[in-house]
């Protein structure tokens, strides 16, 4: 492997949406977003095989939900302020609608749905929990909050056929 990075990620990547995209602004549909997401993963898989593609794709989300946290969450002051900080976050950004079924801090388990999530809702049943980007996103939120590491775990999908996506997240003791 080329030692060299070319595209370190840092949050400057995302760019000045307003001039460079002074008429369109910063949204695209949905098509477009999955066009690559999908065509990334096929290739992928092709290349790397299934189980390395998912570990890619949960840490390029662990990165993500680390950046995610530091610019755009900030310090919440509690889990309250955390759970509602980042709910808006989703909803403004159009991520999806996140729900907290289940919290239990102390234990360091938590039970998340993410309906009409922009990775999977509306897609046809194929029995498979696609949302791994999603998982490591979660991740690195709940550990940026928390300082715990976490591992997060899709079990229901819109692809398995529930209509929401849910994950169970445990703390790595």
């Amino acid at each position: 492997m080329e030692k060299t990075r070319r595209y370190q990620f840092t949050w400057d990547m995302l760019g000045d949406l307003q001039a460079g995209r002074p008429n369109l602004g910063p949204a695209v549909r949905l098509e477009v977003y999955r066009l690559m997401l999908f065509s990334f993963r096929d290739v992928m898989e092709q290349n790397l095989g299934a189980a390395e593609t998912d570990r890619l794709f949960y840490e390029a989300g662990r990165l993500a939900g680390t950046h995610m946290y530091e610019h755009l969450i900030g310090e919440p002051a509690n889990l309250n302020d955390f759970v509602a900080r980042l709910q808006k976050v989703l909803l403004d950004l159009g991520v999806g609608i996140l729900r907290v079924e289940q919290a239990d801090p102390e234990k360091g388990e938590f039970i998340l749905t993410v309906s009409e999530d922009i990775d999977c809702s509306g897609l046809p049943e194929s029995d498979l929990e696609i949302c791994v980007y999603d998982e490591g996103l979660i991740s690195a939120l709940l550990e940026s909050f928390t300082g715990n590491k976490f591992r997060v775990k899709e079990i229901d999908c819109w692809c398995t056929g529930d209509r929401t996506c849910r994950f169970k997240a445990v703390e790595e003791k």
